[in-house]
């Protein structure tokens, strides 16, 4: 059995806010670790059926940034969930719901 291992160090200021967040991989091809922004890990908890979950962003993280992490995310959960239950009818209305949110939020962006 092969093994990978996922390192996450976030750097944070004197008030414990993000200012960096660095990880890399074991599988990687990258020499160095890799910055963003922001993260949002999930952990299936199933004695207590419920998720456990890390989200962090930094500082600098724009608030256009967020809307467009928050697409991309819900897009990729919609075609993970289609992998894992072959359930074309959720999968679909979870990308409506997907581009109608990133629709609505850039008309917000628009007028601010």
């Amino acid at each position: 059995m092969n093994k990978s291992t996922i390192t996450i160090d976030v750097l944070l200021d004197p008030n414990k806010i993000p200012e960096q967040i660095l990880w890399n991989a074991t599988d990687s091809n990258a020499v160095m670790a890799q910055r963003a922004k922001a993260m949002c890990i999930a952990f299936w908890d199933a004695a207590d059926k419920s998720a456990l979950r890390i989200d962090l962003w930094t500082k600098d993280m724009m608030v256009d940034e967020m809307g467009d992490f928050y697409y991309q995310m819900l897009m990729t959960m919609a075609d993970t969930f289609k992998r894992a239950t072959q359930n074309d009818g959720l999968t679909e209305e979870m990308k409506t719901f997907a581009k109608g949110f990133i629709k609505k939020f850039r008309e917000e962006m628009v007028k601010q």
